[in-house]
């Protein structure tokens, strides 16, 4: 009996804006304030290291995408080019670490829209809304998420504008100040704001969905990832300098805060629409890709069979996307935005340390950058991933086990 397969009906617009909906809800409206935290003035110093170290990520990603277009990323790719228990590892890390993202994205919105005291029934309910817009097909998913996008880059325009008329916050904001971060600092900021660069991979995820894919990812992640870090810089820019580094750390709706400082009261109601906006964008975005990379465990037989089923009209893994968006809400229910940005980057970065290593072992023809990126990519995400904040690394550690676990338990039933 052959596999089941999905249908191929995105250009190369739908897969940018699938991927700068991931990226800019995630960086924008979420991540910023625990890197202000841990980093203080060497905020933008981390930014940037998580942006050379994303980059090499992408290019790694781009590359294996060309080759391997079909449903899973880097699962994918890890099986093709390394063996099934790479790809499992990658896999796993992907879907324990964006299951943790669709839930501070659901969080984020509820920070920004909900009444206090409600925020976790509002998440819960955006999670079952956009599961059932994930529902009706990709091309559904697609619109939505070009509308929000649009949404969000107008209302970041007035936030840009508003935070560079504002005064500067008082203390050091970057410069002599970075000092005081020390390197620790600058590196768990990188670790914490690769959690925002990560949408690229939601492109990747989609590969069985696009129009000419061997042309269409690799275009589209890289595309993806400069728009987005256009708007990180900015943004990150007239944060620090409206807020200073505890103002910033400090605020739950940091842009909301930005606004408000410059004097621009009235705009923060549309700030709050904007950060609604992105964050249900990145939701949607991140379910479509979770939801792919389940399918395609499941289709191994990595996961439960039962998760590989395609819906026969609209042509999407039906039951890997409801059983995503159950998890999602329970752990809504359990957890918090910081604690879940924290374990995201843990299961992303693996999940990209596998990527680079793929990548850096592929030859001839399916070679198209340089190794050194793969080598930047793959170390940074190892040295990130240690220094993560507490408790990432350790509860990331026990889950990541615990899958291992349970793929063993399968193949000696198997056997």
């Amino acid at each position: 009996m052959s596999s089941p397969a999905l249908a191929r009906r995105l250009g190369l617009g739908d897969a940018v804006v699938i991927g700068l909906g991931s990226m800019i809800g995630a960086g924008v409206f979420a991540a910023f304030p625990p890197a202000a935290a841990v980093a203080g003035p060497g905020l933008l110093v981390g930014l940037a290291l998580a942006a050379v170290i994303a980059f090499g990520n992408a290019t790694s990603t781009a590359q294996l995408a060309a080759v391997h277009p079909t449903s899973g990323g880097v699962y994918a790719y890890g099986r093709a080019e390394l063996g099934p228990w790479w790809g499992f590892l990658a896999g796993w890390g992907f879907v324990i670490g964006k299951t943790a993202s669709c839930a501070a994205m659901a969080l984020t919105f509820a920070a920004y829209v909900a009444p206090a005291g409600w925020e976790r029934p509002v998440a819960a309910g955006a999670a079952l809304a956009l599961g059932t817009v994930n529902l009706f097909g990709i091309t559904r998913t697609a619109q939505l998420t070009r509308v929000l996008v649009t949404v969000v880059l107008i209302v970041l325009t007035v936030v840009a504008v508003a935070g560079f008329t504002a005064p500067s916050a008082p203390g050091p904001l970057w410069g002599d100040g970075i000092a005081g971060s020390g390197p620790l600092g600058i590196l768990q900021a990188a670790g914490l704001l690769f959690f925002a660069f990560a949408g690229y991979a939601r492109i990747a995820t989609l590969g069985e969905e696009v129009r000419d894919p061997a042309r269409t990812i690799p275009r589209a992640v890289v595309l993806a990832f400069c728009g987005a870090l256009v708007v990180y810089a900015v943004i990150g820019v007239v944060a620090l300098r409206t807020l200073g580094p505890d103002g910033l750390a400090a605020s739950t709706a940091p842009l909301v805060a930005t606004v408000e400082a410059a004097g621009w009261d009235a705009a923060a109601p549309v700030v709050r629409i904007g950060a609604a906006a992105a964050s249900l964008g990145a939701l949607l975005a991140l379910i479509a890709g979770v939801g792919r990379t389940t399918f395609a465990m499941a289709r191994e037989g990595d996961l439960p069979r039962i998760l590989a089923a395609v819906d026969a009209r609209h042509r999407v893994p039906r039951n890997a996307e409801v059983a995503v968006v159950l998890i999602v809400v329970a752990v809504i229910a359990l957890g918090d935005i910081r604690g879940a940005i924290g374990f995201s980057s843990f299961g992303v970065l693996l999940y990209y340390a596998v990527a680079n290593l793929a990548a850096f072992r592929q030859r001839g023809t399916a070679r198209r950058y340089p190794r050194f990126l793969q080598l930047v990519g793959g170390v940074g995400c190892v040295v990130l991933v240690v220094t993560l904040p507490w408790p990432s690394v350790p509860i990331g550690v026990g889950v990541l086990l615990a899958g291992c676990v349970y793929r063993l338990l399968r193949l000696r039933r198997r056997a």
